[in-house]
């Protein structure tokens, strides 16, 4: 473990360059060489954990990181089903890359509804950064002592108010994408006497040492089994200022919890959570293709002398890929018809979402798992990706909604009816 250490003295914008973005939906085929510039260095990235800077440079390149900006502010405008097209891509190519992809998408999202609560500055500076420098964002909420806020209770993360704007302290982890980040979407407290909470939008260690104020340690301790190079690390944040303005969605407690929230939150809630729930759902789903398209070359090719065939000839091989080639037409399906809904501003419930979720890793694992058994040794030996693939997918239990928190709501609704 390693910490790196961020310090300056005075906050500006960051320098920008120029990617134009054509506003159409991008070419099969320009995604399908992006997946394979992708994946030619997934497996040392992998192996390495190192954040992969120069994959990010290529999605800007490409147009691809503003894509969900709306086109108002200069980005692709893109529905949830474009969204999901690139995200599945990408994680074709590099899983790691895919998530901190998705992780920006998410915000563009949030911030780019009608009814977000950001100042329009705001929100027009995050998307010309990410228009014009391909910069990234992703929001800092997990906590040591906190967990996932989702499953309640107050950020041990401050933010106190001062003459000129606002100081943030506090410690986060799995900061997805840190390394690369131009913005943190802190989810804090304030040290007033009846504690508001929220958003405050904090520069990152990509905005340059000389544009924050105050200090951000990087704790590189991200070692985890899947996902390696995603660089969700701890973030120390240490007395760093923002203007006054970059609170940007701050509200009594009780207004955050779900009877207080109000019909626009409830709208705004169901769309991010289809969002959040079908492009990381695309995103497994996609790892697990990944993993299917190897086994069928590997089947295809290998004929051992026994048999005097190629495995892909054995009715039982077959069955066995024909169950998870079932699988993964399941995914298609129902990703395809949660984003279509979503598009037409008819997203399904949060519960809808939450099994959404379960099926789709729950098939793209057990996809993976019968790709194991059919390769066997092979599929274990790091030096085929299978086992990679089997390392990232594995992951997708981890985000909110966990399976518990999805099969006790179901359960208890399927109970009381």
């Amino acid at each position: 473990m390693s910490t790196v250490l961020l310090r300056a003295d005075a906050f500006a914008g960051a320098p920008f360059s120029s990617a134009p973005l054509s506003g159409t939906a991008i070419a099969e085929d320009r995604l399908a060489a992006i997946t394979a510039r992708l994946a030619a260095n997934a497996a040392t990235h992998d192996a390495s954990g190192a954040f992969p800077h120069d994959n990010f440079a290529l999605l800007h390149a490409e147009g691809l990181i503003a894509q969900v900006v709306p086109r108002e502010h200069g980005g692709g405008g893109a529905s949830l089903s474009e969204a999901r097209r690139i995200v599945a891509a990408v994680a074709r190519g590099d899983a790691a890359t895919a998530l901190v992809l998705t992780m920006t998408y998410l915000q563009h999202r949030a911030i780019g509804r009608r009814d977000a609560h950001w100042p329009d500055p705001v929100r027009r500076e995050v998307f010309a950064t990410a228009v014009e420098h391909g910069a990234l964002i992703n929001a800092l909420r997990v906590e040591p002592q906190l967990g996932s806020p989702a499953r309640g209770g107050l950020p041990a993360t401050i933010a106190r108010r001062v003459e000129d704007g606002w100081r943030v302290s506090g410690h986060k982890l799995y900061t997805t994408g840190i390394p690369a980040l131009r913005w943190l979407s802190v989810w804090a407290r304030t040290d007033e006497p009846e504690p508001r909470v929220g958003i405050f939008l904090v520069p990152g260690p990509a905005a340059g040492l000389e544009n924050i104020r105050g200090n951000i340690t990087i704790v590189e301790s991200w070692n985890h089994l899947g996902l390696r190079a995603s660089g969700s690390h701890e973030a120390v944040i240490d007395d760093v200022w923002i203007p006054a303005a970059h609170a940007v969605d701050v509200r009594a407690p009780a207004a955050w919890a779900p009877a207080g929230a109000s019909q626009a939150d409830i709208d705004a809630n169901a769309d991010q959570q289809a969002w959040m729930i079908v492009l990381l759902g695309s995103l497994y789903d996609a790892v697990a293709r990944a993993g299917f398209d190897w086994l069928r070359g590997f089947l295809r090719a290998r004929a051992p002398g026994s048999l005097g065939a190629p495995l892909a000839s054995l009715p039982r091989v077959q069955e066995h890929a024909g169950e998870i080639a079932a699988l993964l037409r399941t995914n298609a399906v129902l990703l395809d018809a949660a984003a279509a809904d979503a598009d037409r501003g008819a997203p399904g419930t949060a519960q809808d979402s939450g099994l959404l979720k379960f099926t789709v890793t729950g098939n793209a694992i057990r996809a993976l798992e019968l790709a194991l058994q059919l390769s066997g040794n092979h599929g274990l030996s790091r030096n085929n990706p299978l086992e990679r693939h089997y390392r990232d997918v594995l992951c997708s239990r981890i985000h909110t909604p966990q399976n518990d928190s999805i099969l006790v709501a179901a359960g208890r609704e399927a109970l009381e009816a």
